[in-house]
């Protein structure tokens, strides 16, 4: 394995501008799948119908149902891998995972019109249907505009309810 070296494939791919791909002989289907992880665009690998055949390709080739495996779990990479062009959207299920797994900022007490909000007036609760817990510098220390009912979520358009993120976009 020491002596497979994928990274300079990545190296012809970057110096000479051209997709690559990868002649494997090696055991096992891990090697291919990770040259097309790194960018391969064609994979040679041997196939055979018996691996005890005279001659060395035999015994690193893949019998039919090997090789059928190998083109499966790259087609699944393919796939996982997704795209890198366009802003990235979320998929149905991890909104699901978010709203059912993630945490969101969550009034620790009724805060009236006014009144800076402080850490102790904030707390993070699961669901996550609100303003997540990375924001939380984005309400500390900000007057809120709006009476918020304890246990309310704080939500990403209410920060254009405190003084500050309007002074923002006055400025901007």
């Amino acid at each position: 394995m020491k002596d497979v070296n994928l990274k300079a494939m990545m190296n012809i791919k970057d110096k000479f501008g051209v997709d690559v791909g990868y002649s494997d002989h090696t055991l096992g289907i891990e090697i291919p799948t990770a040259a097309v992880a790194l960018g391969a665009k064609i994979i040679e690998k041997h196939i055979t119908l018996d691996k005890t055949l005279e001659g060395t390709d035999h015994k690193v080739s893949l019998l039919p149902e090997e090789f059928k495996d190998m083109v499966e779990q790259i087609h699944n990479l393919e796939e996982a891998m997704g795209v890198i062009q366009g802003p990235r959207e979320i998929t149905q299920g991890e909104m699901i995972n978010r709203e059912n797994l993630a945490k969101s900022l969550v009034a620790n007490s009724n805060i009236k019109k006014g009144e800076i909000i402080s850490r102790s007036m904030v707390v993070t609760k699961s669901p996550g249907l609100g303003l997540q817990p990375n924001r939380l510098d984005d309400l500390i220390g900000k007057k809120a505009l709006r009476d918020i009912k304890n246990n309310d979520y704080f939500y990403k358009s209410d920060r254009l309810f405190f003084k500050r993120d309007m002074q923002q976009l006055w400025n901007a």
